[in-house]
């Protein structure tokens, strides 16, 4: 097995690839830049939502004071940081600001060239469809987030982290789905071939897991989960802390329950680790052809690493440094999985 077919279709040429992956590039900054703003607790400095007219920040010291004092009346200045001076303000503001303009610039940079492309009759009908289903998905990230830190803005300074995690896996959704497209774009997709069935099964199951994986990675950081039980393997010397069970219902737990949602975070990690490493094994068994061989090996690497990067954030307390690389590694590992699963589809020739 050798070269593999490439699609040539109408819209199938470098520039709109070019231009499709800038897009999976500056998604993959905002959701690093969006963990940024997340571990600063910068989130909450912008009390307001202006979608189109809050492009500019404060130009003058008026501009500032007015800002901070719409700042001082949220939760959060009441009670986390009523000792902010204006500097310390400012420190926080930017980074919300930054996380907000980049996300209008990605809409920029997708929609213009989308127009040009869409008159010079470049795309094809099917890919117009699936561009818009792109657009979208990034217009619903941008309402979540609004959306989440609206629930922080009204009695307690913090969001739910139930609208942290649909922000965050819309985000994965998007860049997912994009990466998909570029995959058709590159790749000509058939029905799962028939020696790779057993592989599709597998694929479609560890990203399943993968997404449950990462949506409680997001209630870990909803939760500040991460700052309790902060030893390994064991928590706190228990196997399942007590406290992951105190609540009424196994339901309950699950879903509020600090010590139980980094329980199921650790024990999905350990799930994921295995089942990947395994994959690879069965590819390198099975001699499963080279490009898909090439991603189990790749997601191999990928998901020890991130599986070390989970343990090290855990003891030491979610540092920034390490948070932002363990969020950036679920999003490479799972655009592998998206990977492997299209490669099952891919046919190769000699």
């Amino acid at each position: 097995m050798g070269v593999y077919k490439e699609q040539q279709s109408i819209g199938a040429n470098k520039a709109i690839v070019t231009w499709l992956w800038t897009g999976v590039v500056m998604i993959f900054l905002m959701v690093a830049i969006g963990g940024i703003t997340r571990l600063t607790e910068s989130g909450l400095s912008i009390v307001d939502w202006k979608p189109l007219m809050g492009t500019l920040p404060p130009l003058s010291e008026a501009d500032w004071q007015e800002t901070f004092n719409l700042y001082k009346q949220s939760p959060q200045f009441k009670e986390q940081n009523s000792h902010f001076a204006l500097g310390d303000f400012k420190r926080i503001f930017w980074w919300e600001y930054i996380h907000r303009v980049f996300g209008r610039l990605i809409g920029l940079v997708f929609f213009i060239p989308f127009i040009y492309f869409l008159i010079k009759k470049q795309l094809s009908r099917a890919l117009v469809k699936r561009l818009l289903i792109v657009m979208l998905l990034g217009a619903m990230q941008a309402l979540l987030g609004w959306y989440m830190v609206k629930s922080g803005l009204i009695d307690v300074p913090r969001v739910s982290h139930f609208r942290l995690a649909a922000h965050l896996i819309t985000a994965f959704a998007t860049i997912s789905y994009l990466y998909w497209v570029i995959l058709e774009l590159q790749y000509e997709k058939k029905s799962v071939l028939p020696d790779y069935r057993r592989f599709s099964g597998w694929a479609i199951s560890l990203l399943i897991m993968l997404v449950i994986q990462i949506v409680y990675g997001a209630f870990v950081a909803g939760k500040d989960a991460g700052l309790i039980h902060n030893t390994w393997p064991y928590m706190d010397g228990y196997f399942i802390h007590p406290a992951a069970t105190a609540m009424d219902s196994f339901w309950e737990s699950m879903s509020y329950s600090s010590s139980m949602i980094q329980y199921i975070h650790r024990t999905l990690a350990i799930l994921v680790f295995t089942f990947v490493l395994s994959l690879k094994w069965e590819a390198v068994k099975r001699k499963a052809h080279s490009l898909l061989n090439k991603t189990y090996t790749f997601m191999a690497i990928v998901v020890v690493l991130q599986f070390v990067l989970g343990v090290l954030t855990l003891l030491m307390k979610v540092p920034i440094t390490l948070a932002v690389l363990h969020q950036a590694g679920a999003l490479v590992l799972l655009l592998l999985v998206i990977r492997a699963n299209y490669l099952n589809r891919v046919e190769a020739v000699s």
